[in-house]
């Protein structure tokens, strides 16, 4: 008997922890954050109620969360006038689209002392109106007896149908989305304003806001002042406009108010944003794949294009200026493959994959019905996932040698392609559609060849086409490719050359010339690298995507089943991120990284200096500005110190987020910013396929860092003293959340 006591206590703990540590793992819809969910909110320490974060009707947090261009990052608008915060690497392109060898705001920073100085910047952002459940409208029509095809078919007319009655009446400005969740179980909507007049108004130097370079990005500790500011404008009446002088900084329904009393352990954490994506349903054997094939693959080539890059940039400041924003599109998820492969092994992923999958299938099995409706689900997974196996390395390089390789291969396909412009009308073969086809070409490239240097993407040609040559199956090769290979002897550095030394692609001037004088539809067709575009494309299409097609059903009709099986199980973790608004919320808290390794929950500016390269290279990844150790020696820290007189540079919370939240608001449990969200930790990249409760944090920039930087560095006060700032801290503070070891996914509810 008391065997069996000790064995229902033991069930018993486990199952009340496996509750309690739910907080920990969700990027949830702030439609959803009732009951239990925002029970496990409370007892972290929130103090507001769900309507004071999402609601329709009324003014509330969600009101000052925007998304940049739809989603590649997220913004908190901080100020009654539109002031909007967001990393400095979501600000990146730009500032460095605006920067000069003259005006080099990457290396100096820049700073809008009034409006006037404030720059145009080419994104948007998005505001979210509302979120709906459409789940019964989409899937109306839907019944089990339907094949995958036809299944797809009725949910996008139904999808279409819903998206243009919403529209309806509505402008360029406005915008509808219509998205699944848990694999196509359930569908919501999503509207949005869009507000196209966005204005740089301020970024510190590279060498506070990539502090640290590529060799501190996702670790920690951290000290980087990953920030920048924009200002939102608007219409005289406060609507979404196309940029005009005459337009004001826009009125919000609502903004964030700043706190500076300061963070410490145990300290409620929220972020709201719109995290891009992440696979946690992914099964054993995409773990498998994906360490095993795919990501060593796009980490040789990401770091091929990068050692180019840099060979380049070393030489120039021009050049230097040029690639600095696609360099790092690159080295960012570099590292972070080269991360999540090591941390997928060292954390056992594979093995937690297959517990859950086998706690699926002994649920599975528990009764016929179930076992007819969810028994062969992983099977159908799985042998989507084997068929299209031999896909995984030529659709790598197409995409990361070829698409995203050398830029005039998407050059070619975006302006000469078969969906471009001049594509179709030289299909249509109608003199006018041509001309107006090389008027937008014209119109278009200036962006491209502000950045573009034809010595960096000569070798990229020659390099990328090496690579492809001799890693991917003979199978994928083109018949342009294997020609090429074979006149050239397999020596694509040969050919790049003679190509790059007369290609009338390489600046706008010889464009210009060649279309004006030369260009005809059988000259563009002889053009080498057309040709090897264009078949690379092609084979893409024909040889990748569609055969890889035939294999889609399976795997959607058992990834929807799957899911379907784990939700009733209980295993009732928030949908994947998609791009849609997300709250995420947790704690203040620090980690044990190893065996022996413990980290602190923050950073102070001693940290700064102590990783300092001395170096007069302001380009260095731990180069310090003077005026920096200025302000440090002499303890000028302003109102923004800790109490015992240190200055705050970043901290960890333990919340969920991925990219795409990079910039998201960290808040308190008052609805205060306290932080701004732009990194992982280097133990936990796994994350994004399997959350780990006890390492997973996620490092911020301490709002009190942001605004010394801005307010005693920088010397724009005016800009603090727009904002809304709270000094004083709450007496209520919550504790801490108690840590345990037990993986939060595998549980079995009876």
């Amino acid at each position: 008997m008391k065997r069996i006591t000790k064995i229902l206590m033991a069930v018993v703990i486990v199952f009340s922890t496996v509750v309690k540590t739910k907080a920990d793992e969700g990027m949830w819809l702030p439609l959803l954050i009732g009951g239990e969910t925002y029970k496990n909110m409370q007892e972290c320490g929130l103090r507001l109620t769900p309507e004071q974060i999402y609601s329709v009707n009324q003014s509330s947090i969600k009101d000052a969360i925007v998304a940049l261009g739809g989603g590649f990052c997220t913004g908190e608008i901080i100020s009654k006038e539109g002031l909007m915060l967001t990393n400095h690497h979501c600000g990146f392109d730009a500032i460095q689209q605006n920067s000069t060898t003259e005006h080099d705001y990457l290396t100096d920073g820049f700073w809008a002392m009034n409006r006037d100085q404030e720059i145009p910047a080419d994104f948007s952002v998005w505001f979210l109106n509302e979120m709906k459940d459409v789940t019964e409208l989409v899937l109306a029509d839907i019944s089990d007896q339907m094949g995958e095809d036809e299944r797809s078919n009725a949910i996008r007319k139904s999808i279409a149908k819903i998206k243009k009655e919403a529209a309806e009446g509505k402008g360029d400005e406005f915008a509808v989305q219509v998205k699944p969740f848990y694999y196509g179980n359930h569908y919501y909507m999503f509207t949005y304003d869009i507000f196209n007049d966005v204005r740089l108004v301020g970024a510190p130097p590279s060498s506070i806001g990539k502090y640290g370079g590529d060799t501190d990005n996702w670790m920690w500790p951290r000290h980087t002042g990953d920030f920048s500011m924009f200002r939102v404008y608007s219409n005289k009446d406060n609507q979404p406009a196309a940029y005009a002088e005459d337009n004001v900084p826009y009125n919000p329904k609502h903004f964030l108010p700043v706190s500076t009393a300061g963070v410490t352990e145990g300290d409620y954490a929220m972020i709201l944003g719109y995290p891009g994506s992440t696979d946690r349903y992914l099964t054993s054997l995409g773990v498998k794949q994906a360490v095993e094939i795919e990501q060593p693959a796009r980490v040789k080539v990401r770091r091929m294009k990068l050692d180019i890059m840099d060979e380049g940039m070393n030489k120039d400041q021009k050049v230097r200026i040029q690639y600095a924003s696609k360099h790092a599109r690159v080295s960012n998820y570099w590292k972070y493959f080269i991360g999540q492969s090591e941390q997928l092994v060292r954390n056992k992923v594979f093995d937690k994959k297959v517990a859950v999958e086998n706690e699926f299938l002994a649920w599975a099995s528990e009764n016929s019905e179930r076992k007819d409706n969810y028994g062969n689900a992983i099977d159908l997974v799985h042998k989507s996932k084997e068929v299209s196996e031999s896909y995984i390395i030529p659709e790598v390089y197409f995409m990361e040698a070829i698409y995203q390789g050398p830029e005039l291969f998407g050059f070619m396909i975006n302006y000469f392609g078969p969906r471009s412009s001049m594509g179709q009308a030289l299909v249509s073969e109608d003199e006018d559609q041509i001309e107006a086809a090389k008027k937008e070409i014209l119109d278009g490239v200036d962006d491209f060849y502000k950045n573009y240097n034809m010595e960096i993407d000569q070798n990229l040609m020659a390099k990328m086409l090496d690579v492809y040559f001799n890693d991917v199956p003979v199978g994928f090769h083109t018949s342009e490719l294997t020609e090429l290979a074979k006149k050239n002897k397999n020596d694509f550095r040969k050919f790049a050359i003679k190509y790059y030394s007369k290609s009338p692609f390489t600046s706008k001037e010889k464009l210009k010339t060649w279309l004006e004088s030369k260009f005809s539809k059988s000259s563009l067709e002889k053009d080498a690298v057309y040709q090897l575009a264009n078949s690379f494309l092609q084979s893409y299409i024909q040889e990748i995507m569609m055969p890889k097609a035939g294999s889609e059903a399976d795997f959607s009709k058992g990834m929807r089943l799957f899911v379907d099986g784990l939700n009733q199980m209980g295993y009732n973790k928030a949908s994947d991120a998609n791009s849609t608004m997300r709250v995420t919320f947790g704690n203040v808290l620090p980690y044990d990284a190893k065996d022996g390794v413990t980290f602190k929950y923050s950073t102070t500016m001693q940290g700064v200096l102590e990783k300092e390269v001395k170096t007069d290279d302001k380009n260095h990844e731990f180069y310090v500005p003077n005026k920096l150790k200025e302000l440090h020696k002499n303890k000028d820290y302003g109102d923004y110190a800790n109490a015992d007189g240190t200055l705050p540079v970043c901290f960890l919370s333990n919340n969920d987020i991925t990219g795409g939240n990079s910039g998201s608001p960290v808040i308190n449990a008052d609805g205060e910013l306290i932080g701004t969200a732009f990194d992982g930790n280097w133990e936990a990249m796994s994350g994004d396929i399997y959350f780990e409760p006890n390492i997973q944090r996620t490092i911020s920039v301490d709002i009190r860092y942001t605004l010394f930087i801005i307010d005693k560095y920088a010397g724009a006060g005016h800009l603090v003293d727009e904002m809304q700032v709270n000094k004083t801290r709450k007496k209520i503070i919550a504790p801490a959340k108690k840590e345990i070891s037990i993986p939060v996914e595998i549980k079995t509810e009876k």
